[in-house]
Formats: C-alpha cells, structure tokens, sequence
C-alpha cells in the first residue's frame, strides 16, 4: 500500500515503553503495512506536549497521566486501553557489591548504605519517594539522590559510577550496559505502573486513521503480543 493509503501512526510514550512499543510496531507493521512511529520521552514531557495540543495519532503513557489528560478533555473520554504491567527494579554498576534486598528490612538497609540512589520522575519515582517517607528517610535520602533528567535512563548513571543503587522500570534496566540487576523490589513495596494507550479528542471519531489505531490497539493487547511484553520485562494488563 502507498503511504497515501495506509499513513503512518504517530504516538507519543514515556521512555518506560520505548522498546517494547518498538518491537510490537514493527509487528504490526509486518503484519498490515501500516507504518507505527512513537516518539518516546520523559513522561511528563510528553504529558505537556499532549495537553498543549501538539497532534498524535495514539498516546501511551501511565495509566494515572492517560486519566488526567482525559479529564482535562485532551484525550477522548472512554478511550483508554491498558496494555502493559512495569515493576520496578534496581541496579547497581557492573562489578559493584550486590545489596541483598529480599525484604523490605533488607532494601531499607540497603538504601541507607548506599552512598548515592537515583530514580526517575515518573510515577515509578513517585511512588518510590513515598515508599522513603513511610519509612521515615525522606530527608535523609534527598541529600544522596541524583535526579536523573527526563528521558535520561537512570542504568546510565549508574553505569558511569555517578550513582550507587538505581531505581527504575526493569523494562528500562534490562538493556543498559555496564550495570548489574539487583532484583526486583521485595515483597510488600512491590511498584508496577500500568502503561495505558488513550486516543486524542482531534482524532476524528470513525475515520480512517482512528480504525487504524483500534487495530493497533488490538493487536498489542492480543495474545499475540504477550511474548514481546515479557521479552521487554513487562507483563500483559
């Protein structure tokens, strides 16, 4: 088909999603001729682009940021569709000590040797900033935290010795070079972000580009697409 006929799907992500998206694009692409391109940022980058009227095709985002941007009206109400499970987990630099973190007592401890952390901006970030003031080492952690930039993988600090102990989606980790996976977090404070798709309001209702992204849609949240989910460190929604 000519891209006249079947045009290319854009979307905007958080960079948690970046490859899996890839992978299941490619797919889809394979399978129909329609062309998937997704522009993967910092979440909340992508948020404000969204909300300041910058035109996608499909947004894929956390599912707490897709309900907001339908509440303020940019997505379509009744249009999200959760695709994919993130945990997080942790890393330290390839060759470092590894931290035992089997429970919560134990990660506490280990957050508290550690002579620097860094997590992400994301909800991931936020629910782990949380996680540290039940614990009572807010103030005590915010003195040793590196902020990682949005967009910036948190693997990559950690890489370069600037950072201890990082946190982030695995889905993030599992690609960066120069780290060693720690696990998981333990049982109890487990942190899974749901990543959810959501159509904007200026895609036209039954065009044909809105049937393009149902079938998109579609195609990820089919089993079809749970291996590449899995491969990536995720798991279906």
């Amino acid at each position: 088909m000519t891209s006249e006929t079947n045009p290319t799907l854009r979307g905007i992500s958080s960079m948690a999603t970046r490859q899996v998206l890839a992978d299941l694009g490619a797919a889809f692409e394979q399978r129909t001729g329609c062309p998937v391109a997704i522009e993967s940022v910092g979440g909340v980058d992508a948020a404000k682009r969204v909300a300041a009227g910058e035109a996608f095709d499909v947004v894929i985002l956390a599912s707490d940021a897709i309900d907001k941007l339908i509440a303020a009206g940019h997505l379509r109400a009744g249009s999200r569709v959760d695709l994919v499970r993130s945990g997080v987990a942790m890393a330290v630099r390839a060759g470092a000590p590894v931290p035992d973190v089997s429970s919560e007592a134990a990660l506490r401890h280990a957050v508290r040797s550690a002579r620097s952390i860094s997590y992400s901006t994301g909800p991931s970030g936020v629910a782990l900033a949380q996680l540290f003031e039940r614990w009572g080492m807010a103030d005590e952690v915010r003195g040793r935290t590196v902020q990682a930039p949005p967009g910036v993988p948190v693997g990559t600090l950690v890489a370069r010795g600037e950072v201890e102990l990082g946190f982030q989606q695995l889905s993030e980790l599992i690609h960066v070079e120069g780290i060693t996976l720690v696990g998981g977090m333990p049982p109890g404070v487990e942190i899974l972000t749901v990543f959810s798709a959501g159509l904007p309001v200026g895609l036209a209702e039954g065009s044909a580009q809105a049937e393009r992204v149902r079938a998109l849609l579609h195609f990820m949240t089919s089993p079809d697409a749970a291996a590449a989910k899995r491969r990536q460190g995720m798991e279906p929604a």
